[in-house]
């Protein structure tokens, strides 16, 4: 070793001197779960000092995937559980036993000021009562800039509106909230995949008595229409980011107007994964109009309130004009309240920008935002291509509220020799959508004429996709040669 020193080579470099660097750490922390980052400090006294004094190592903690953050649900009379010292008594509310596991390790963090150190902070899927969100979000000990708490247990939501609305209150201290983001519409991020144990292939009996569906050539032909179709929409948008496909729905739950009134107070001041539908109909300023010159009446019952977007149209916007009364939102021209927060969180940045900015394919500017409630979209959406109409193009029937079908042929008047007469266009314009399947949805004339299909035998529609019994000419009742037989239980 001493050899080496006088001739003028340098020692290697360790671990420990990597991880010193404030850069390399900072860029590799995240990529960490809990337990290997304990596992690290507890190897040596320089990782200890690495891991317990360097402000980057917790600043994205991700306690989803932390066993001891886990609610063990045992009697309440069991006699006292693990994180707590005190044993079980009346005086323990509800709230206080479910965030129990949380206080816990939010207690230790604290006690080694580390806590401080947090700015994205992820709950995805665990016990977190509103009372706990409320102390993320109003007291001091906490610093969290970017919360996800999405699909997590005992929330009471009602609690917590309350809470975001007390904490953007117009009289609150200057400088707060702290937390500028939450991830809660969504669902949370697939766990990751495992080598799966090899399963017995069934008899083919047993594979030919469950349909051509369920076999698994089918199974293995669907999950490759679904990949392309997911590439497809991807290079069309750019983008992988769902919220900027034609990924239509984008929340599994329809959230109450309660959340897009508390939305509506916190523009500005604190984003969410989801966004206020912009829609002419929830302006009162464009809904209450006149339906017509022949009416010139009011239609009051066009203003719809404050609803929260739950359809993503894709960035090509109208099928017919490319674009919408309300104009699409374009990242880092809007203003941040038309933009969600997009998933995966963002493991080295904690502000708003870097969550809701898409990543395109290419490395072109972002492509432009169109999202729409369905109140909105009512009439004017196919469920299966997702192609839509905006209300400029295409009014629909706002009288008998229900969807329907419009095709409009453009004629002409031509005279000749002195009479004339109206000739047919080669040009059809056909717009707006009708419910031709409980499965499908509403669809277009486009996608009836590739899915729907006359029974030769019964007359009736049929779709080739939702009917698995059914064939290419009969639908899934005429094509089942079977005896019929009911069944009275």
């Amino acid at each position: 070793m001493g050899a080496l020193i006088l001739s003028g080579n340098p020692l290697p470099t360790t671990l420990a001197d990597l991880l010193s660097n404030t850069l390399v750490l900072r860029q590799t922390a995240p990529y960490l779960p809990v337990s290997a980052i304990y596992a690290l400090a507890a190897t040596s006294r320089a990782f200890h000092q690495i891991v317990h004094q360097s402000p980057e190592v917790f600043r994205y903690l991700d306690l989803s995937t932390v066993k001891s953050a886990v609610v063990p649900y045992e009697p309440l009379d069991s006699g006292g559980i693990s994180w707590r010292a005190e044993r079980m008594d009346e005086s323990l509310t509800e709230d206080e036993f479910y965030s129990g596991p949380l206080r816990g390790i939010f207690s230790k963090l604290e006690r080694r000021r580390l806590l401080r150190n947090v700015h994205t902070l992820v709950l995805d899927g665990l016990s977190v009562p509103a009372d706990l969100v409320r102390e993320i979000i109003a007291e001091d000990r906490f610093n969290v800039r970017i919360l996800s708490i999405r699909e997590a247990k005992n929330l009471n939501e009602r609690k917590l509106m309350q809470a975001l609305r007390y904490a953007v209150r117009p009289t609150r201290p200057e400088g707060t909230p702290r937390i500028k983001g939450i991830y809660l519409f969504g669902a949370r991020d697939p766990a990751p995949v495992q080598d799966a144990p090899v399963k017995k292939r069934p008899s083919p009996s047993r594979s030919s008595s469950k349909g051509v569906v369920s076999s698994q050539g089918a199974q293995i032909g669907a999950e490759w229409n679904q990949k392309s179709t997911d590439a497809l929409n991807a290079s069309l948008a750019r983008t992988e980011d769902k919220w900027y496909q034609s990924a239509g729905r984008m929340l599994t739950k329809r959230p109450s107007l309660e959340w897009a009134e508390t939305l509506k107070a916190c523009e500005g001041i604190i984003s969410f994964d989801a966004v206020l539908c912009r829609g002419p109909r929830h302006d009162a300023t464009k809904a209450f109009k006149s339906e017509g010159p022949t009416t010139g009446f009011p239609n009051p019952t066009a203003y719809l309130p404050p609803t929260i977007a739950t359809v993503a149209l894709g960035p090509s916007g109208c099928e017919n004009c490319h674009s919408s009364p309300e104009g699409p939102a374009v990242f880092g021209q809007s203003p941040t309240s038309e933009a969600p927060l997009l998933t995966p969180l963002p493991l080295h940045s904690s502000s708003i920008r870097a969550a809701q900015m898409p990543q395109t394919i290419d490395g072109s500017r972002p492509p432009p935002l169109f999202v729409r409630c369905e109140e909105c979209l009512k009439g004017r959406w196919c469920e299966r291509c997702h192609k839509w109409w905006d209300e400029d193009c295409y009014a629909g029937s706002t009288i008998a509220k229900r969807t329907e079908l419009q095709q409009t042929e453009f004629i002409e008047s031509v005279a000749t020799n002195g009479t004339a007469h109206l000739i047919p266009k080669q040009t059809i314009k056909v717009i707006g959508v009708w419910r031709d399947c409980f499965g499908c949805g509403h669809t277009c004339i486009n996608c009836k004429e590739l899915y729907i299909r006359q029974c030769v035998s019964c007359r009736n529609e049929y779709c080739v996709e939702d009917n698995d019994a059914s064939s290419a000419t009969r639908c899934d009742w005429c094509n089942y040669t079977s005896r019929r037989t009911v069944e009275m239980y």
